[in-house]
């Protein structure tokens, strides 16, 4: 069966999503930023999570090579975040505060949940990878409201239950 890419991309746009900020470190040193609401839980024991990214994304063999990735669970209110990290800019760290966690990917301040992770498995998912991490360092917020992405557009828990 064939399928036209933008009826399936509407079709996924039913299923509700969070959206994350992938970051990690290059091996110049160079900060890595993605957003990507493709990021699951995998394992509770021991900590496993995943996240997917596109084959032509510039920071894909960064990721690959860098050992480590942690994912930045956005919040309400940081879509600026989401749009930031969603496109190809010169320097999308410029005026951006975080911190530096165990294995130096940059950890986005104000972020609703981080996990830091070691890349643990790397699966071909067609045209996108698929990275499994085990979760080394987490922290979270659980009073947050997360930031959602329904129906391609950003989403928050009051207008999902309205």
């Amino acid at each position: 069966m064939e399928m036209d890419p933008k009826d399936l991309r509407r079709a996924l746009g039913c299923f509700a999503t969070g959206v994350t900020v992938v970051t990690g470190l290059g091996a110049e040193g160079e900060k890595l930023g993605v957003t990507a609401s493709s990021f699951n839980s995998v394992s509770l024991d021991p900590p496993l999570v995943l996240f997917s990214l596109n084959r032509r994304a510039h920071s894909m063999p960064h990721f690959l090579d860098s050992g480590h990735f942690a994912v930045n669970v956005l919040r309400e209110g940081q879509e600026e975040l989401s749009n930031r990290f969603a496109t190809p800019l010169a320097d999308k760290w410029d005026g951006i505060d975080y911190e530096i966690w165990d294995f130096g990917c940059p950890i986005l301040t104000g972020a609703l949940a981080v996990f830091e992770c070691q890349t643990q498995y790397t699966y071909d998912g067609g045209d996108h990878v698929i990275f499994v991490g085990a979760v080394e360092r987490m922290r979270a917020d659980p009073e947050g409201h997360p930031l959602l992405f329904y129906g391609g557009r950003y989403q928050s828990l009051e207008k999902a239950r309205a």
